[in-house]
């Protein structure tokens, strides 16, 4: 189980999607944490199964088991925080109401904290949510992390979506993903 299996699982008219997830799962731009947590993170937000699986069993031989937690935590609060901050966004009103929701991983990850912020954004770009793309992209420019660190983990993102959008369609249609999985 591998990005390249999950390449494999991917037809052709997803070449452009594939050759992106082989030039990113060999990016140097981020460290070996930052860049895996963020290809998880990601694939969970993405909901697709076959990416999930693929993805973390490759994430797995790169991360601490505590970096796994953390990329799910990630995933997880911005499930949730992404709902929420876009509804605030979007009714002004709201906005000087306490969120009153549990948000404790925040403050404890369990990693580094401009990593875990990387993998929330990155989530949160996925998620289409600006005012958490913009707190979390604030937070890891303030961390020290680069304009092509920020850009790389969102480039994730963006590609793993997409590998969730074409074997998603696959296997709905009992394409080539179908038959793989």
């Amino acid at each position: 189980m591998s990005i390249e299996n999950l390449k494999n699982q991917m037809p052709e008219y997803a070449r452009d999607i594939k050759l992106n997830l082989s030039s990113l799962a060999n990016e140097e731009i981020l460290n070996p944490q930052q860049l895996w947590g963020t290809f998880l993170a990601t694939a969970l937000a993405g909901r697709n199964d076959t990416v999930i699986r693929e993805i973390e069993a490759e994430a797995a031989q790169h991360l601490s088991q505590d970096a796994l937690n953390a990329a799910k935590g990630a995933a997880a609060i911005m499930a949730m925080n992404n709902v929420y901050y876009k509804f605030t966004g979007l009714m002004e009103e709201y906005r000087t109401i306490p969120a009153r929701l549990r948000m404790n991983i925040l403050a404890k990850p369990g990693v580094e904290a401009v990593d875990f912020e990387l993998w929330s954004l990155a989530v949160s770009a996925m998620n289409g949510c600006q005012f958490c793309v913009k707190s979390h992209e604030k937070k890891v420019r303030e961390g020290g992390l680069s304009l092509e660190q920020v850009q790389t983990a969102v480039r994730i993102a963006s590609v793993v979506q997409a590998a969730s959008a074409v074997i998603g369609g696959e296997q709905a249609m009992g394409g080539v993903a179908a038959q793989a999985a």
